[in-house]
């Protein structure tokens, strides 16, 4: 164990901070180190411990840098060029917004690859199935890199040319999987009710691309997204199903398990953390055959050596890490917890069976979420508070649930009918489910969002306390309590009353090649768009900016235009967020209006609101029949801070925006079209002349924006500039 985590550690610096050879500084280093804990610790565990540590550090730092040598180093040479290529489907290819998407295989340079290809079109394509032609092929770069890494996923190719389409003949064993999942999520979409089968292609499989926005938020807000992740949980399921079937006989469970649980994990798509929790439940089936010790932290540990000595990258997938983190606080806490909570509840109260159901059940799902709260903060924003309730509520549920998923699968094809009737019945429990992650979710204060500071420093607190408390021999677990009570309840009054402090408050958010702005003043909190890479991940960003603030109505929504990139968030976003108006460009679009109690305006004219000592100014389109140039102008005009939103509007739809009006001077300017070249034009800056100017982009996009020549442009004017692709999200307070 001990060795596994220095091994550990050592990918993880490779990964996310040594990327180039530092290692060969870093090895002789350990070695020292090593040979030093070996002379001196002979008598000493503690010493010999972190001997076993150093020599796995030795040996991950080595095994990182041979894996980077022989198999991503070949790769750079590739970076930006064009090639033919023929690239192997390994699933299904996926439709996009801009084409296709499908996972496939290339060889390269003998080696064998696995590759991310976007095609520009539509396409129907199967594993198997070969994809010729001329591709922009390019390596993860790093930012990309420990997120596609963890997947074993190194290339990226993009269509340039006319891709030629063969359909395999024969499905390889390779395949098979991929196609058995399919088989299985027709199967479920067929039988099961439409209310209910994206959940249990979700619960079964892992695929929750069909969930609603506002289901899928309401699993992450009320504590139990980790149902519709395919891991431990699941394996765990499938191994107690096992061992009724076997009734627990060593030999028999082993013969059915191991099968029954590879198979599983193959149409799983041997995601991390199912191949982590196959990997512990199989070791525990031969502990059984071989009449041996199972011990749980030597099994999580081979199993972390196993995925990262074939993937060094793993080690940066967040699957992974969670499911590490989790498995590794029930053994830390579990059973200090159950005992405290066994000694807590009176026994009048609770009856003794109840009882020890009711402290095991509340202990896993604490020392669960003492390791794996840090990491869901870091990757997802969100820290639920009602988790360990909803996870109490609806846990027996999914495991009723599970069985009968695989349940009827297994009849599907022997009794369809007999399936179809218990389809049927496990929509019940399935909606339950649905219905306790809604209602949890809509509790104020279900969640709390590290988009604030304060809740940041609020969590840092609590596991500095945990420290504390974990080192202190006169442990009071109430006192602990308290005290986090306490911080979160400082933490949260900080939150909301820090914006209202400033006379004006302007928050341009990093939302990738797409543009949200949020205006505040005077307690009155606008949106001017909200459009992103990714519809939702963009209304994610959005609404836990807001609701860290403890806002949850806004004031208004304003949408320049309706570009994708400006208002494609919008209806997931009013799932959270409500509004009292909605101003909209009186372009005659086909734009589906969301359904909302909110005021819609229609602008076709220019529109001014005043509030107190502020004013918003929304200057309808002049132009009829290019969308770009119809883009709504905005000025938020207040005491100490002005300034001017014009969307997509390039050098012509600027001159139309100042024929007839007369522009006020303004301190910033929020560049049109994301920075392109014909936005932003010497005579709106003359007219305007800002100080500062904001350039919602993403990095490395492919319009190539920010323009160098608009750059070149804001320089000769004096302009500071802040751009969300190097600053992030930007905030302005005056």
């Amino acid at each position: 164990m001990w060795f596994t985590i220095g091994f550990s550690a050592a990918c993880a610096l490779c990964a996310y901070i040594w990327q180039q050879n530092c290692q060969f500084y870093v090895i002789p280093v350990c070695i020292m180190l090593f040979l030093l804990c070996m002379m001196v610790g002979r008598e000493r565990k503690l010493l010999r411990l972190m001997a076993a540590v150093f020599l796995g550090s030795i040996f991950g730092f080595s095994w990182f840098m041979g894996f980077r040598t022989a198999y991503l180093s070949p790769l750079d040479k590739y970076l930006n060029t064009e090639q033919p290529a023929v690239i192997t489907a390994s699933d299904y290819g996926q439709n996009t917004n801009y084409g296709t998407s499908v996972d496939g295989i290339l060889l390269l340079e003998g080696k064998t690859y696995q590759i991310r290809t976007y095609l520009k079109d539509t396409a129907d394509i199967h594993p198997g199935d070969r994809l010729e032609g001329i591709f922009a092929i390019r390596p993860a770069k790093r930012e990309a890199a420990t997120y596609f890494g963890g997947k074993g996923i190194f290339l990226f190719a993009h269509q340039k040319e006319a891709v030629r389409i063969t359909e395999s003949g024969e499905i390889s064993l390779w395949h098979r999987s991929a196609v058995l999942r399919e088989k299985i999520r027709s199967y479920l979409e067929s039988i099961f009710p439409q209310d209910v089968a994206p959940f249990a292609k979700a619960l079964l499989l892992g695929d929750s691309g069909e969930l609603s926005y506002a289901v899928d938020t309401a699993f992450q807000i009320s504590g139990i997204r980790h149902i519709i992740a395919v891991s431990g949980l699941h394996i765990s399921i499938l191994y107690g199903l096992v061992c009724v079937f076997t009734m627990r006989r060593r030999f028999l469970t082993a013969l059915v398990g191991m099968p029954a649980l590879l198979i599983f994990a193959a149409v799983a798509g041997f995601t991390p953390s199912v191949t982590r929790a196959c990997v512990m439940v199989c070791l525990m089936m031969l502990a059984q055959i071989f009449n041996r010790e199972y011990d749980p932290p030597t099994a999580l540990a081979f199993s972390v050596l196993a995925m990262l000595a074939a993937n060094p990258m793993a080690v940066t997938s967040a699957s992974l890490q969670l499911s590490v983190s989790c498995v590794a606080g029930i053994l830390l806490f579990h059973q200090s917890i159950n005992n405290w909570l066994k000694t807590s509840l009176p026994d009048k109260c609770i009856p003794g069976k109840l009882r020890g159901t009711l402290c095991a059940n509340i202990s896993v799902t604490v020392s669960a979420m003492s390791l794996v709260t840090p990491l869901s903060a870091w990757y997802f924003g969100t820290v639920s508070l009602v988790g360990i309730l909803t996870n109490l509520l609806t846990l027996w549920a999914v495991s009723l649930i599970f069985y009968g998923l695989i349940l009827v699968c297994i009849l599907y094809l022997l009794l369809p009918l007999l399936a179809e009737f218990l389809a049927v019945v496990l929509a019940w429990p399935m909606r339950y489910v649905l219905f306790t992650a809604k209602i949890m979710a809509s509790i104020p204060l279900a969640a709390v969002y590290t988009q604030s500071v304060y809740i940041v420093a609020w969590l840092i607190f609590i596991y500095i306390l945990l420290g504390v408390f974990l080192v202190t021999r006169n442990r009071k677990p109430g006192m602990l309590i308290c005290c986090g009570i306490l911080g979160l309840c400082i933490a949260l009054l900080a939150s909301w009353t820090e914006p209202l402090l400033d006379s004006a408050r302007i928050t341009m958010l990093d939302v990738g090649q797409g543009q949200s702005i949020v205006l505040q003043s005077e307690g009155r909190t606008w949106l001017v768009d909200c459009g992103g890479d990714d519809d939702a991940e963009t209304a994610d960003i959005i609404s836990e900016q807001l609701l860290s603030q403890g806002i949850s109505r806004l004031d208004g929504i304003i949408l320049t235009h309706y570009d994708q990139d400006h208002s494609g968030a919008l209806n997931n976003l009013l799932t959270r967020i409500s509004t009292d108006r909605l101003i909209l460009p009186d372009t005659r679009n086909d734009f589906s209006i969301p359904e909302t109690d909110a005021e819609i305006l229609w602008v076709w004219e220019d529109i001014e609101l005043t509030f107190g000592c502020s004013r918003m100014v929304v200057y309808g389109p002049v132009y009829s029949g290019m969308d770009n140039e119809n883009s709504l102008c905005v000025l938020f005009d207040t005491e100490k801070c002005d300034i001017l939103i014009t969307g997509d509007r390039t050098d012509f739809g600027e001159r139309m925006l100042m024929r007839n009006r007369i522009l006020p001077d303004v301190d910033i300017l929020v560049a049109g079209h994301h920075g392109a070249a014909d936005s932003t034009s010497e005579q709106l800056l003359s007219a305007v002349t800002p100080e500062t100017v904001l350039i919602s982009v993403k990095q490395d996009n492919y319009y190539g924006h920010p323009s160098d020549v608009l750059l070149n442009r804001l320089e000769r004017f004096g302009c500071t500039v802040y751009r969300t692709d190097k600053n992030g999200t930007i905030l302005i307070r005056r």
